[in-house]
């Protein structure tokens, strides 16, 4: 049925892609249309590039002439999204995983969340830890590093080796130095946001907003700066053999506190948009995945800044329940990283590196595989 419902999804991004390079109205708005252009047919490795190149903005929908309710029924953003979910299963090592969580993406995020909490708080309770000497009387540092490495590990590698099956179904070529600095500042930047106007993004009807850009953004750097913190904190106690906890001007606790606060406001900010967005420009079937990663995200950032907080504050005899919500959330979004909407993420990286390295290459029509 799952390979039914993608070449379904496959097969429509191709007649509308023929649609759209016969038209060509478009072409300025982001990477996707000046891609789709060098190609005369849209072979399936070719479909599932074009599909992560796009950042679902939503211009292209609002400006096109044979958009629903034209017979042609010509709808760029939700047929490349449908698409992008059978990339995230495609790719996804161990597959199993990845069509399981493609199913019930709400479900399995929470689901991971509270079952690691519980586990957690159980092990708490039979080592019979109390809150009263801070966060190692819990659990102690090499027991919490015990636990977070096989995850990161294994999140890494799954990661990896789904990367590693797309780019090379890709072909992209050589990768030169320009190429890999223009990608990374399109990744940085999340230039295509931007609706290909600088104004931003179409979300609930033509009105341009840059708030769908900003709040990618807060989330984004809220992500990055919370695994800062946590690295300049692993060097502190392993390089220099400072323990924690760690002052407020401190850089762990402003690198943490500041990316707190962007996976709360962020992500907050990104549920709102998505219940507040125009239906023609979603796929139904991707809002478990979306609320799964956004609670995740959010349930981070607030554990974690009220944990900070524990110390200022009368909430130190929560501490400890507090503090195994807060690493059950960290180990779930790990967990679930390979086949969530953080995917999406890494895919669409690669495709901008793609795109960064092809346009720099002597223009040639592509027709199948060639």
């Amino acid at each position: 049925m799952k390979v039914l419902e993608s070449l379904i999804a496959e097969s429509e991004v191709a007649r509308v892609l023929q649609i759209c390079n016969a038209c060509r109205y478009c072409e300025g708005y982001c990477a996707v249309f000046p891609a789709m252009t060098r190609r005369l047919e849209f072979p399936r490795a070719d479909i599932h590039y074009l599909a992560n190149l796009c950042h679902h903005c939503g211009a292209c929908l609002h400006a096109c002439q044979y958009a629903p309710p034209h017979e042609f029924a010509v709808n760029v953003p939700q047929a490349l999204a449908r698409v992008r979910l059978h990339t995230y299963a495609q790719y996804a090592w161990p597959a199993a995983a990845g069509r399981l969580y493609q199913r019930n993406g709400l479900v399995l995020a929470v689901a991971a969340w509270l079952g690691l909490a519980f586990f957690l708080v159980l092990a708490m309770v039979l080592k019979g830890a109390s809150g009263g000497q801070g966060f190692y009387a819990v659990f102690p540092h090499g027991l919490m590093a015990g636990l977070f490495a096989p995850v990161f590990v294994f999140a890494l590698l799954a990661i990896g080796l789904g990367l590693a099956r797309f780019w090379r179904d890709e072909d992209p070529g050589a990768a030169t130095a320009p190429a890999v600095q223009e990608a990374t500042l399109n990744v940085l930047k999340l230039k295509y946001l931007d609706g290909g106007h600088g104004e931003g993004c179409n979300n609930q009807d033509d009105r341009w907003s840059p708030a769908r850009r900003h709040a990618h953004h807060a989330t984004f750097y809220g992500f990055l700066l919370c695994f800062a913190a946590t690295s300049v904190a692993t060097v502190y106690h392993y390089g220099l053999g400072w323990q924690a906890p760690y002052g407020w001007t401190s850089l762990p606790k402003l690198l943490g506190t500041l990316g707190g606060i962007g996976l709360v406001v962020g992500p907050l900010a990104l549920a709102w948009l998505h219940f507040k967005r125009d239906p023609r420009q979603t796929d139904a079937a991707q809002k478990t995945l979306d609320l799964g990663f956004i609670a995740l995200l959010a349930g981070i950032g607030a554990s974690g800044l009220l944990l900070a907080l524990t110390r200022w504050v009368p909430l130190a005899p929560g501490m400890p329940l507090l503090l195994c919500l807060h690493l059950g959330a960290v180990m779930a979004l790990f967990l679930t990283m390979p086949y969530s909407k953080f995917a999406h993420g890494f895919y669409r990286a690669a495709a901008l590196l793609k795109w960064s390295i092809e346009r720099r290459l002597p223009t040639k029509l592509r027709l199948g595989s060639d």
